[in-house]
């Protein structure tokens, strides 16, 4: 009770008005949208921003990381090689890239399920360089999101198949399973999918439970107990932080949601172009939404908009 109630107070705190306010006028906050290629396979997957305001998105079952400048241009900085012997369970695809992050100096680290021991893991891929894997990960997993503690400099992975939290550490390339449990197993298919820090705690979503849980980062940088601090918010993929309002994709729904002191409210939907909406950043007052087209093979998009 005492984590609901955090959760609770801290967003009733943050002045977002408009952020309850209804789809509609949402729609007239809408900026951009940068379509992609569904044919040369751009279904993004996760996002990561530049200083300069691009945006590096990974694309899901290519193996390829893009950049969107904030012109619209897209340009592959990046591939993933799928292995010719990759099966990841469930889903059964030879490759899947989840998370991606930016350190401080540029590098870029990615998530990569492959279904096998020689390929999946965290790979690095730093400016005008090849992609290197730095960790390995079990093979029987399906990496998800993830975020990056800039005071530890460790990683922390969501596995949406394993019921488990990772802990990576970029200096040592070391793996731990942080966190594990009921909390994070899979329900009709997917479990931990979403990943952020935010208030010393690992913030995550349970897709198939449709839950946001928090778990306190201890003082010895041990996992405390999890709590579910919002349920019932549909098939919820990944989400950012606003102050301390969260604004997450509720991926087959078309919605993007914020989530504060006050319930769930939807802020875009897909009269706003939103397609199968996967992931979320936020600088400032802008946000920007990946679109994969996961389920519609219609337009998927990266979509930025106004959340002042």
């Amino acid at each position: 009770m005492r984590t609901r109630q955090f959760f609770r107070i801290a967003l009733t705190a943050v002045t977002l008005t408009a952020l309850a306010a209804t789809a509609s006028m949402a729609q007239a906050a809408t900026s951009r949208i940068v379509h992609l290629d569904p044919a040369s396979g751009q279904q993004p997957e996760n996002i990561t921003l530049e200083p300069d305001g691009s945006a590096d998105l990974t694309f899901g079952w290519s193996g390829e990381i893009g950049r969107v400048t904030p012109g619209g241009h897209v340009e592959i900085i990046g591939r993933i090689p799928i292995p010719s012997d990759g099966d990841i369970p469930v889903v059964h695809r030879k490759l899947f890239l989840g998370g991606i992050v930016r350190a401080v100096g540029g590098d870029l680290y990615v998530a990569v399920s492959t279904g096998t021991a020689v390929a999946t893991g965290i790979y690095r891929l730093r400016p005008g360089g090849g992609a290197v894997r730095v960790a390995a990960l079990p093979a029987d997993g399906f990496l998800n999101g993830m975020a990056l503690d800039p005071v530890t400099g460790e990683l922390y992975v969501a596995d949406s198949f394993k019921s488990t939290v990772w802990r990576v550490s970029l200096y040592t390339g070391h793996v731990t399973a942080w966190a594990t449990g009921p909390l994070l197993a899979p329900q009709d298919g997917f479990g931990a999918n979403g990943l952020k820090i935010h208030r010393g705690a690992v913030w995550v979503s349970n897709m198939g439970k449709q839950q946001l849980i928090r778990i306190p980062i201890g003082l010895t940088g041990a996992a405390g107990t999890g709590e579910v601090v919002a349920s019932n918010l549909g098939p919820i993929d990944d989400f950012a932080f606003h102050g301390d309002s969260v604004v997450a994709a509720v991926n087959q729904e078309n919605r993007v949601a914020v989530i504060d002191g006050s319930g769930i409210h939807t802020f875009l939907t897909s009269t706003d172009g939103l397609d199968n909406p996967t992931s979320v950043a936020v600088r400032g007052d802008t946000m920007y939404v990946t679109d994969a087209a996961y389920f519609t093979g219609n337009d998927p998009n990266l979509l930025t908009t106004s959340l002042g």
